[in-house]
């Protein structure tokens, strides 16, 4: 579904707009979900969250005050957060090596190696040896039980305020912060202010409606892709561009109709062999994030404070460790920023 979304959102407003609009899922709302355990193990209230995020996203679309309000959280603080959510993703690799070392430490190897040769294929890299090393463990049975054809399966949503605060909200504000708004500082840097920010941000809240209960958690404006499809790479003429887009949007649609295969995968695999390819994976999220949290020398007491309590995992009265994250690092933010004032005085 998550491919379908951002297929369809790239290849109409690409050809509405003629400008190379690239959407992506959610990663930091992926890294979101993987904590997500803590908060509920119910499935149908977390697609209420799905919802409700995706609510707030087209709300926002239309309410320029909460776009402003989701995008001032503090840098340091925000970037701690993600980085706290990100932690136990990255060292599930350590976890793997221990529990199944013969699955495990061949990925890494490849990365590693890919890493130093051509570090644009690490990650791809890894993931295939991953791939490579369930297929051997789980020999020609991995297919038993599997719908290799995507299944479409609706589930209907519940809507519980403690899951709607801890998931739902998180996702919300690491999908603005950590996609949308840099997608958009990507294509404006490219030469493309015009980009209709209020129609991509109602857009992509409504196409992630549209899928949260078949399976869909997010879509959004792409951050990491967009600079590939808006710089010159892509054409040297900028009005060109769109294309670029506009074919990636036909071959997400490719990779969508595979997703039983990877389901059969992720089946068959021991799950923290999983985990250990996403932390391979999300470990230069994971500098980059604690890179922004640290790189203010003012703040470093509060992204340090925020960074152990969303890591943590903990969960009070249902909320997750993020919202708490979040909290804990605007509390101490107002005081101690208010203790420097007076001092400054």
């Amino acid at each position: 579904m998550l491919c379908l979304g951002q297929a369809l959102l790239a290849i109409v407003l690409s050809l509405r707009f003629r400008l190379p609009l690239s959407f992506a899922w959610s990663t930091p709302g992926a890294a979101v979900l993987v904590a997500a355990g803590a908060t509920t193990g119910d499935y149908s209230a977390a697609v209420g969250a799905f919802l409700v995020a995706s609510a707030l996203m087209v709300i926002t679309g239309f309410w320029p005050w909460l776009a402003r309000m989701a995008t001032s959280i503090p840098k340091p603080i925000a970037s701690a957060m993600l980085a706290g959510i990100l932690f136990p993703i990255c060292i599930s690799p350590v976890q793997a090596t221990v529990e199944h070392p013969l699955l495990a430490l061949p990925p890494i190897v490849i990365w590693l190696l890919l890493s130093r040769l051509a570090p644009r294929w690490a990650v791809p890299g890894a993931v295939a040896a991953t791939a490579v090393a369930v297929l051997v463990a789980a020999g020609p049975s991995w297919t038993d039980g599997a719908h290799l054809a995507p299944v479409l399966t609706f589930t209907a949503p519940t809507f519980d305020p403690a899951v709607i605060v801890g998931i739902g909200v998180p996702l919300y504000l690491v999908t603005m912060a950590g996609q949308q708004i840099p997608g958009f500082t990507v294509l404006s840097t490219f030469g493309y202010p015009q980009a209709p920010t209020r129609t991509i941000l109602a857009s992509t809240g409504i196409v992630s409606a549209a899928g949260a209960t078949l399976g869909g958690f997010q879509v959004n404006l792409s951050a990491l892709t967009a600079a590939i499809m808006a710089g010159p790479d892509s054409h040297p003429d900028r009005d060109r561009r769109w294309i670029a887009s506009l074919t990636g949007g036909i071959l997400y649609l490719a990779i969508g109709f595979g997703a039983g295969v990877a389901a059969a995968l992720v089946q068959a695999s021991p799950p923290v062999l999983i985990e250990s390819a996403a932390g391979l994976a999300l470990l230069g999220a994971l500098i980059t994030a604690v890179v922004g949290a640290l790189e203010d020398a003012r703040h470093r007491v509060v992204a340090i404070a925020t960074f152990l309590v969303v890591a943590s995992g903990v969960a009070v009265g249902g909320i997750g460790s993020a919202v708490l994250g979040l909290v804990v690092g605007g509390v101490m933010m107002l005081v101690l920023n208010l203790g420097r004032r007076r001092a400054e005085r």
